[in-house]
């Protein structure tokens, strides 16, 4: 296949179920905001930070949660061991689909995953809405049934749609397909080969400790929470909104670009060879994305990091009332919009790099990130002892900058001996730089005054100036980096023709 091609299916992949994704997210957004109103933030705390580690070691220390750790007060907790035994079942449940799931990301079935993921968290969100309401002293159970719900849904949107498709022999998708039935997808042993292929295997054991090391970095702080002690059970929940709000725009937009271009870096890219022994056309086209994609992230962070500053009370208290906008909540989300910024730019980062490296470079990468990891964990229980819950983000903020540097003498090693300059798109001119600041200036300004006790009609003025700011902002970027809104035109043209054609 032919590296424009590649690229036009990896936009179609990152663009053109995002409409639909947003949408969907739209939904459970107001009911998550809704259920809030009616939760403690002990048990909030339970469920999003204690028990979703329960599901990640359920198949190795699920025990740990019943027999180690504190357990909750019963009277503001109710039901714990059940719930933590029903989202281990969960995690099972799901590991049951993951073969599917890769399949369709492998084979770049856009719809079906943003649908099958879309409406299986709309489902959830639902049934934790309705249990809420109608039975609140299940306490626990509520969300651990609704997890449960969940994965079967999502596992079973997956199965659905491949039963369909392997059905039918005619279909070009299913011509396409490594596998022609189900049976295909289940363990068995091939005759006349061996049981095991010991190149993939190591590829795959080098993949898996560096996803058990990337674990530990993306969900690092909670282990820190629950096995240190270091924030009571309160702090925790609201850490834990804080910091699933924050990351809403990254699990949107960011995300979905960092998956569909690992694919297109990866196809289009021979791993662990040199550039000038590759084919230039080819090294040429994954230049001029990386820059792109760099500049995206650089401008989507650095609008989220201005405006976030100022607007992070009043979308607080929005979503979540005074048990949000009060406290640490604002400084959280605050810190949170500068940690975005680190996010979208590592994203972009890490998915080139991790396409190109060669499998001993990944060993190597993985011993990296052994050491970062471990200084992560002290960072932040010494961070979190001197400064509270903010420690965690900066300790975050910490890990992601030593990620980036990185990646990013990588990539600078990789086309140091050709003409390309990927590392270009880190560049933002004087002008928008300047515009950036006096944006983040007037919004600042505006939120002492107008924000946020002063009653409705003085939040509504202080979102007309941040939209009139960031209209401003938008309208720079449009006037001085000509070269990615060509690139965005260009793919998105290209995304609206393949789904045209499908």
């Amino acid at each position: 296949m032919r590296p424009q091609e590649v690229l036009g299916r990896a936009a179609r992949l990152a663009s053109s179920g995002l409409l639909l994704q947003v949408l969907f997210r739209l939904i459970t957004f107001v009911l998550n905001a809704f259920i809030l109103r009616f939760l403690s933030k002990e048990i909030v705390g339970i469920v999003n930070v204690r028990v979703p580690l329960g599901v990640f070691w359920s198949l190795f220390l699920g025990w740990v949660w019943l027999q180690l750790l504190e357990v909750p007060d019963p009277s503001v907790v109710p039901h714990y061991g059940t719930g933590v035994v029903v989202f281990a079942l969960s995690a099972v449940v799901e590991l049951l689909g993951e073969p599917f799931w890769v399949l369709a990301q492998a084979h770049m079935f856009v719809k079906l995953k943003v649908i099958a993921e879309s409406l299986s968290v709309i489902l959830k969100s639902v049934l934790t809405a309705l249990l809420v309401l109608w039975l609140p002293h299940w306490g626990l159970y509520i969300f651990s049934l609704a997890q449960l719900f969940y994965t079967t849904i999502l596992v079973l949107c997956y199965v659905i749609y491949f039963t369909k498709l392997l059905g039918s022999p005619e279909s070009p998708k299913q011509q396409t397909l490594p596998v022609s039935r189900m049976t295909d997808l289940l363990p068995n042993v091939v005759r006349n080969k061996a049981f095991v292929n010991w190149k993939e295997a190591k590829l795959t054991w080098s993949f898996f400790k560096q996803s058990f090391l990337k674990q530990i970095l993306t969900e690092g702080e909670r282990y820190v929470m629950t096995f240190l002690n270091v924030l009571n059970f309160g702090d925790q929940g609201i850490y834990d909104i804080v910091n699933n709000l924050g990351s809403l725009v990254a699990r949107l937009i960011f995300q979905p670009i960092e998956e569909s271009f690992y694919i297109f870096f990866a196809k289009v890219l021979e791993r662990g060879k040199d550039a000038t022994l590759q084919k230039q056309e080819d090294v040429a086209v994954a230049a001029v994305v990386l820059e792109s994609l760099l500049k995206l992230a650089l401008l989507a962070g650095l609008t989220i990091t201005v405006f976030g500053f100022a607007y992070s009370q009043l979308a607080l208290d929005i979503y979540g009332g005074a048990m949000l906008s009060s406290g640490s909540g604002p400084i959280l989300l605050r810190s949170y919009c500068l940690y975005v910024l680190l996010l979208a730019i590592n994203g972009v980062t890490e998915c080139f790099t991790f396409a190109a490296m060669s499998k001993e470079e990944v060993d190597r990468y993985n011993f990296t990130m052994l050491g970062l990891s471990s200084s992560f964990l002290v960072l932040s229980y010494l961070l979190t002892r001197w400064c509270g819950s903010v420690g965690f983000i900066l300790a975050n903020c910490f890990n992601m900058a030593i990620r980036i540097t990185q990646s990013l003498s990588f990539i600078h090693r990789y086309y140091q001996k050709s003409p390309h300059r990927p590392l270009a798109g880190l560049y933002l001119s004087p002008v928008l730089l300047g515009t950036f600041a006096v944006s983040g200036g007037i919004t600042g300004v505006s939120e002492v005054f107008l924000c946020c006790d002063q009653g409705w009609p003085a939040r509504l003025a202080h979102i007309a100036v941040g939209t009139f700011c960031l209209g401003a902002t938008l309208g720079t970027v449009f006037l001085t980096e000509t070269k990615l809104i060509h690139f965005l035109r260009t793919q998105l043209g290209v995304s609206r023709l393949a789904d045209k054609m499908t």
